[in-house]
């Protein structure tokens, strides 16, 4: 089965998806794919069968998206906390994992038509190194698409993204990249996995399960979380639909919530450089003379040597992450060429 499944909207889906487009449409939508393995014993077939149906849907969903121009996607596809299922369950996984990357692989063309990048968030290296070369070689392969784009969470947490991130800052000071206080909510934005992503406005969870399981915790702080008893290889049209209205009937609420966020940690940044500014001038003794238009400019001039280095450092970040799917790919190379 292909990545995104070809094939236009029914009549009935057109008109319904034509309706939902004249209201705010979400940009950005999550969706934990759960209830595959009960969908399996539903049918009394293997579990296996259950997760190649599991990932059926979400090519078919991925049509939907396009047709509605929802531009970016982002799917829960196996949990770190997956590895401790059993070991032909996890084996299984590693094998669909491995047939569906190299499927996309030989989907270029289909995928460079419709731009879609592919972008595969996680902790890559706890997975076998010939999964980890093929998920280089589709991220590299894609990563110049900008129309759309799938975001595949593999061997991800969100409280492992979380502890990664400040990681990250820890070691941007290690390096003197940065300092201390430039550490804040929004650096911490730009170390997360998802750091080229806007948050989800919409996080969808099929099987009736009412909970997020470690996922995107950080980033759906203000999204529309909608919780359907549908199991995931079942998912319809319709229940995406019914998901959407639901976004579009809170959206009003969710975004006033968001503009606040964004306005007070605005504010919040805006008073930590005025410390930093106000210690400075302590140190150097000029603190109490100066007025207020100089203390002003101190403020100005150490906001944007922060920024200054918070740009340099996110720069080396984004370069050190390229150069992990780089280094695999190059191995991959190589192996074909042994």
């Amino acid at each position: 089965m292909s990545w995104i499944r070809k094939g236009e909207l029914t009549l009935i889906e057109r008109l319904s998806a034509n309706i939902l487009k004249a209201g705010p449409m979400p940009k950005h939508v999550a969706f934990i794919m759960d209830g595959n393995r009960r969908y399996a014993r539903k049918l009394h077939v293997e579990r296996q069968q259950g997760h190649t149906q599991g990932f059926d849907k979400l090519a078919e969903t991925l049509r939907w998206c396009l047709n509605l121009e929802i531009r970016e996607v982002t799917v829960y596809a196996f949990s770190i906390e997956n590895f401790k299922r059993a070991k032909d369950e996890v084996d299984g996984l590693m094998e669909l994992a491995r047939q569906k990357f190299s499927r996309l692989l030989d989907e270029q063309e289909d995928l460079e038509k419709h731009g879609v990048c592919i972008r595969v968030l996680g902790d890559l290296t706890l997975l076998p190194l010939d999964i980890q070369k093929l998920i280089a070689q589709a991220v590299l392969a894609t990563k110049n698409h900008n129309k759309c784009f799938l975001n595949v969470c593999f061997a991800y947490t969100s409280r492992h993204e979380i502890t990664n991130a400040v990681k990250e800052a820890a070691w941007g000071v290690e390096q003197g990249l940065i300092k201390p206080s430039d550490v804040s909510e929004f650096l911490l934005d730009e170390c997360l996995y998802t750091s080229n992503s806007p948050d989800p406005d919409l996080l969808i969870r099929t099987s009736g399960e009412v909970r997020l399981s470690d996922f995107l915790l950080w980033q759906t702080t203000y999204s529309c979380l909608v919780f359907q008893s549908i199991l995931w290889p079942e998912y319809s049209f319709w229940n995406f639909c019914e998901a959407i209205l639901q976004y579009q009937l809170n959206h009003h609420a969710l975004q006033k919530a968001r503009d606040l966020h964004a306005e007070a940690r605005v504010l919040q940044q805006l008073e930590a450089d005025r410390c930093c500014a106000a210690e400075l001038l302590q140190q150097t003794g000029l603190g109490k003379p100066l007025d207020p238009q100089l203390r002003q400019e101190a403020v100005q001039k150490y906001t944007a040597e922060r920024e200054g280095r918070v740009h340099s450092f996110l720069t080396v970040l984004q370069e050190k992450r390229d150069r992990f799917f780089t280094d695999l790919n190059k191995g991959s190379i190589a192996s074909a060429k042994a």
